[in-house]
């Protein structure tokens, strides 16, 4: 009974055909453990140093409470200082986290220290990629990316664990109709597989990353992340050859997202009811016919 997990593939170095034919091509999440070492971000991005270059900008900050279907989309849950909120997730814990503030834009000095694996692939989508900051114990819950992109995800100053499952898995971990997370009413890494039996055996990847690691996360994989430490990370996206990807992708962006924009805001509570009612047929349906096979 429980998740079937399995250890990430890790490496400190990898070519470009080795990573083509044994991770981007069959779509398989890897650790690259010395992919910027050669940065120097490695060496420069500290706590101190994020502060000092960033500087006082105000930050919308997120919490671990569960969505409210009544406020708006994306609403934070308080603000802060940049430099205020770096100390507070280096001195204690904090289920705070940054995630839709990008520090790049408000210090591009930032986009000297990093380099994008194109050595590795193509495809590359942000002038300024996306940064997230977490305290120590924050989560973000489980999810997928909505525009579809390959993610090279890139830790410092801490510890960060993952979850990672494969989308065949989607209906077993409670997909929420019309959106890319699931239902936020279970906890992944310690699920309650009585009340949540679909979970029972779904097969997933673990992983730790630490200082410097950097995660290859596939086209549509979900992923649950858990700060151990106050830390942060730089993601980089990169497109899928793959047209059908392409489209899916413009269809979560503009078709999917305003339909369950539009029926948030008329019928709050009652829509998001039925789609947490709905996610769990569908897991249970799964689950009765053996789903994924």
């Amino acid at each position: 009974m429980g998740l079937h997990l399995q250890p990430i593939d890790v490496v400190d170095t990898i070519s470009k055909e080795d990573f083509r034919n044994k991770y981007l091509l069959p779509r398989k999440p890897l650790v690259i453990k010395n992919m910027a070492r050669s940065w120097p971000a490695f060496e420069k991005w500290t706590m101190d140093y994020m502060k000092e270059t960033v500087g006082d900008v105000e930050v919308p900050l997120y919490d671990s409470s569960k969505a409210d279907p009544a406020a708006p989309i994306n609403s934070s849950a308080t603000k802060m200082k940049f430099t205020d909120y770096i100390d507070l997730i280096s001195e204690k814990p904090t289920d705070l986290r940054i995630f839709l503030f990008d520090p790049i834009k408000s210090a591009p000095r930032l986009l000297e220290d990093y380099i994008s694996p194109k050595d590795l692939m193509g495809g590359f989508l942000d002038k300024f990629p996306n940064m997230f900051f977490g305290g120590k114990g924050s989560e973000t819950f489980l999810h997928f990316d909505i525009d579809l992109a390959h993610i090279f995800h890139t830790h410092f100053n801490g510890r960060k664990h993952i979850l990672l499952f494969e989308n065949k898995w989607k209906e077993r971990l409670y997909k929420i109709p019309f959106a890319t997370y699931s239902l936020e009413d279970y906890d992944i890494a310690n699920p309650d597989f009585e009340k949540f039996p679909a979970l029972n055996g779904v097969e997933g990847i673990e992983c730790f990353l630490e200082h410097g690691d950097t995660l290859f996360m596939p086209t549509g994989w979900w992923h649950y992340m858990k700060y151990l430490d106050g830390s942060f990370s730089i993601s980089q996206r990169a497109w899928d050859q793959s047209w059908s990807v392409k489209a899916r992708s413009l269809y979560n962006l503009t078709i999917q997202r305003n339909f369950d924009n539009f029926m948030k805001g008329k019928f709050k509570n009652k829509y998001m009811e039925w789609k947490e009612k709905k996610a769990i047929e569908r897991a249970n349906y799964a689950l009765e016919k053996g789903f994924p096979k």
